[in-house]
């Protein structure tokens, strides 16, 4: 399972929608891939409710049960990449790591910041950006108070308009081309990742590219089936029609499966 971009101390963050999603899915390899914790914003000013804790604590009970977690830094969490090889909890800070799946093939996965040139050599045009995201995600939130007092499904204002407006269609477009080239000078076969808050899995030639989404917008995590194929879940969509007892992991031939 692959989740990324969850924000932690920003007031976007949709934590009670991670924690449902986490009552309903386990699995035995678990990837954060990057921007876990928003120090940006910590620094700030200080937001950390207790749903935040709550899902500190279900990863770290995971972890606890036998999960393999990997934290991959991002550049909101930046403070982490101090950290590489240290365990916390049973969770393993790294940069980057290969994740093989289940028909053979490797994967990259990593945050992806390194390869955005603005966040790197125009350190002050991303801070302004950040700015201009809290923006979007205080009309989110004007929006999706509206559409539930209307009786409506959650949806995000911020990742429709970044499908809409023209130049952030171009930077999605070329983030993958870099990502995907990335991949092959790595020498695997595909990469994972995060950072620009956009769920996709799109296949380049010989290279797949799958990013996570987020828990700010979309609310999108990526899972592995036994089979080794990959799936977008969007969970804000499922959410409404998710059943009423959670589903019980089974062990069976040393995998973690779940069952109703």
């Amino acid at each position: 399972m692959f989740i990324s971009d969850l924000h932690l101390g920003s007031k976007a963050a949709k934590a009670e929608f991670l924690i449902d999603f986490l009552r309903y899915h386990d699995a035995d390899i678990i990837y954060l891939v990057g921007d876990i914790v928003d120090g940006w914003r910590l620094r700030r000013s200080w937001h950390w409710p207790q749903s935040h804790n709550d899902v500190v604590q279900k990863l770290l009970r995971k972890a606890r049960k036998g999960t393999s977690i990997t934290y991959i830094a991002g550049n909101h969490d930046e403070f982490a990449r101090q950290f590489q090889g240290v365990h916390f909890g049973g969770i393993v800070v790294a940069d980057r790591a290969i994740h093989e799946t289940a028909d053979g093939r490797r994967l990259l996965v990593i945050h992806g910041d390194q390869f955005d040139t603005v966040v790197h050599n125009q350190r002050w045009l991303a801070y302004l950006g950040d700015y201009a995201y809290d923006a979007a995600m205080m009309v989110n939130r004007v929006v999706t108070k509206l559409r539930h007092l209307l009786g409506l499904p959650y949806w995000s204002f911020s990742s429709w308009a970044k499908v809409k407006v023209k130049k952030a269609v171009n930077f999605i477009g070329s983030f993958q081309t870099v990502l995907t080239e990335e991949a092959r000078r790595s020498h695997v076969d595909g990469v994972i990742c995060g950072h620009i808050h956009h769920a996709a899995i799109e296949t380049y030639e010989d290279v797949q590219y799958i990013n996570t989404g987020d828990w700010v917008e979309s609310c999108t995590a990526v899972v592995e089936h036994f089979d080794g194929r990959m799936e977008i879940i969007h969970w804000a969509k499922i959410l409404p029609e998710a059943p009423d007892e959670p589903f019980i992991p089974m062990l069976i031939e040393d995998r973690v499966v779940e069952a109703a």
